[in-house]
């Protein structure tokens, strides 16, 4: 497969590039603000309408691609701990 998120995936591939302690206790720290969440769900709840614009659903589509992305990296993150013992927290 070679859509963006399996392109990222293969680029940080929890097996390789091993994290230090760290960044992976880092990068399990990070959250949208909570303004992101709301405008996410109102999106969200727009697009399970039918009554989202072109406009909106491009930016829902960013929220995606963002939220696979960092879902991807506290995957790596967690098995980065869990090498390390430390994991779960």
């Amino acid at each position: 497969m070679n859509n963006g998120t399996a392109i990222l995936e293969r680029l940080i591939e929890p097996a390789n590039h091993a994290l230090t302690v760290e960044a992976a206790r880092y990068i399990l720290r990070l959250d949208f603000p909570r303004k992101d969440h709301q405008r996410f769900q109102r999106l969200s709840a727009k697009a399970s309408a039918g009554k989202l614009t072109e406009k909106e659903r491009a930016e829902l589509d960013d929220y995606l691609r963002v939220a696979d992305l960092l879902a991807l990296l506290q995957s790596k993150a967690r098995r980065a701990l869990m090498k390390e013992g430390l994991f779960p927290l």
